[in-house]
């Protein structure tokens, strides 16, 4: 099975539906009021400083001392982080497992950071059967950054032509691409299981 692609994946989006959003309507009486608290506190810019290894506690507290006024509903994006997740995506769940029973490597790279990736292991029993994971909070990088895949080039061998990487996200697909990996824009996991076929992975066609 040499000459077969490996697969490396994201993780949100991807394997677990991820969306502060979540939290946010608990924490708020009306849609607009999470919705702005999303724009203008808790950003998605911001939490991309902890995806690239900025520690949560460290961060919720200078953000605290620029919102004052909203110091429980920042901490709650710590304390209460699991409250962002949805349910997995089992659909891509049951793609992985096929190709781990057909010995094919499979590898992530995940914009996350390192203290909530330790927490969620656990929980979510589909990461430990990947062969290894580029993790961007310990690397210091988050994607779209090339340098990330070099990372993961690098540390595990394999060329950037003998991987297929597959993102929700349509910049990290993008810079995938430039970077020399095949890539798949993931939509859902019927649409990823045809595409994968098509590049001549050995999953049941459905």
């Amino acid at each position: 099975m040499t000459d077969t692609l490996v697969p490396v994946f994201d993780l949100g989006g991807v394997f677990v539906d991820w969306n502060p959003m979540y939290l946010f309507r608990k924490l708020f009486e009306t849609e607009e009021d999470a919705l702005w608290f999303q724009q203008n506190v808790c950003t998605l810019d911001w939490n991309l400083e902890f995806d690239a290894g900025e520690i949560y506690s460290e961060g919720v507290a200078k953000l605290i001392t620029r919102f004052p006024k909203y110091w429980r509903e920042i901490q709650a994006y710590d304390l209460r982080w699991k409250e962002t997740l949805g349910g997995f995506i089992q659909g891509t769940i049951d793609i992985h497992d096929e190709l781990v029973e057909q010995e094919i490597p499979t590898f992530a790279i995940t914009n996350f950071s390192w203290e909530k990736w330790v927490s969620c292991l656990p929980e979510w029993p589909f990461l430990e059967k990947f062969d290894g994971v580029i993790v961007s909070g310990l690397e210091g990088l988050v994607k779209p950054d090339p340098r990330l895949y070099r990372v993961f080039s690098e540390r595990y061998g394999i060329a950037a032509e003998n991987c297929v990487f597959i993102d929700d996200s349509e910049p990290n697909i993008i810079s995938a691409r430039k970077f020399g990996m095949h890539g798949i824009h993931f939509k859902d996991p019927i649409m990823l299981r045809k595409e994968l076929i098509a590049l001549g992975l050995p999953l049941k066609a459905k």
